[in-house]
């Protein structure tokens, strides 16, 4: 071959080469337009008139969905504050309702497939969770989702009960409608137990065992009564001052056990949630048949005099810390290890006693 056929050889190579680039280009510009009218066409974004949904959160007004487990519903009351539906006086954290709505409003397909023949092969037959949100004026969407795809990240899902498309979306939806429904709950805001407002302070420890009847008198031996400390604040030099602690005559403000309790009550404060309408059974699993330990903290704010009072029941499971409840409030709520070891020791061997005993936490409070 000459150096002429040579020549003429590479430029027409060099030529399908870029006609084989431009074909390329041409192409992905088809599919990616093609892409783009179907996800538009099928609802790429959860805002589309033909579904009846919101394009802005603001406008649902209802959210029910199954997670796999349990079924949540919340509604917007007249006050525009979101409420769980089984539990009005529940007080809701609506972050996670809003986060949901926020999510449904803006939904996003990573891609549209055609159903095929089976819906099983998407786990749609069975669905591992459905949602569904009612707008203001009327309109309604409604989710099932399917199994998770290969890489775990996202999920397939059907949308308004067609059947003929399947949708692959990200996996946020779903990992949002996990959430417990007491993880959701507002704790309690407790009051300011610092020193300078505390008056006195009374721990309760457990109910000790009762003695064996049978001493032959016949008569019913009286229940035994708590072991109990008391602690009294004196302030010699105005409210203002930092107070000295006595039980009965005995100065105890340099006890340990006593700077870790006054710490404690200045910090205090619940881990969480465990339930918020417990019912007879669940509470004595907890504990409180017969409380641990029952502490009452009398204090003043802006010259007003008022109590505090919380039982404790039984050590988690997990023994990250206890079971508690506040005075007037039915639920129950975890107090960490943190809050309550100074209380429980106290409890159980006096202000000075368990310090001097070096006994660790709990080794001598009854369950």
């Amino acid at each position: 071959m000459t150096w002429k056929e040579r020549r003429t050889v590479t430029m027409l190579l060099s030529v399908a080469g870029v006609l084989f680039l431009a074909l390329l280009v041409v192409f992905g510009m088809i599919y990616r337009e093609g892409r783009e009218e179907a996800l538009a066409g099928s609802g790429g974004a959860a805002g589309l008139s033909g579904g009846g949904a919101a394009a802005d959160p603001g406008e649902y007004r209802a959210l029910r969905y199954y997670n796999g487990s349990v079924t949540l519903s919340f509604a917007l009351s007249e006050g525009g504050e979101w409420v769980w539906s089984d539990g009005p006086d529940f007080p809701l954290r609506d972050e996670t309702v809003v986060s949901i709505l926020e999510e449904l409003a803006s939904l996003k397909f990573q891609q549209v497939l055609p159903a095929g023949e089976s819906l099983s092969e998407y786990g749609l037959d069975a669905p591992s969770a459905t949602l569904s949100a009612s707008a203001a004026d009327g309109g309604e969407r409604n989710l099932a989702f399917g199994k998770a795809t290969t890489d775990g990240d996202s999920y397939y899902m059907m949308m308004d009960g067609d059947e003929a498309t399947v949708y692959i979306v990200a996996d946020t939806l779903v990992k949002l409608m996990q959430m417990p429904i007491y993880d959701m709950c507002a704790l309690p805001e407790l009051p300011d137990l610092s020193e300078r407002n505390l008056r006195a302070i009374t721990i309760q420890g457990a109910v000790p065992a009762a003695e064996p009847a049978g001493n032959g008198s016949g008569e019913t031996p009286e229940a035994p009564e708590r072991p109990t400390v008391t602690l009294n604040a004196r302030r010699s030099n105005g409210e203002d001052q930092p107070a000295l602690w006595f039980e009965g005559s005995d100065n105890v403000t340099a006890a340990p056990l006593l700077q870790e309790l006054l710490h404690d009550l200045e910090t205090m404060s619940m881990a969480k949630c465990v339930d918020y309408f417990p019912s007879r059974e669940a509470a004595e699993i907890c504990g409180f048949a017969s409380a641990s330990a029952i502490l009452k903290a009398e204090y003043s704010v802006n010259g007003v005099d008022e109590t505090f009072i919380l039982t404790v029941g039984a050590r988690m499971p997990d023994e990250s810390g206890r079971y508690v409840r506040l005075e007037e409030d039915g639920a129950i709520y975890a107090l960490s290890n943190d809050g309550a070891d100074a209380l429980m020791m106290i409890s159980s061997g006096g202000i000075r006693g368990a310090a001097q005993d070096g006994a660790a936490p709990e080794s001598q409070g009854a369950e």
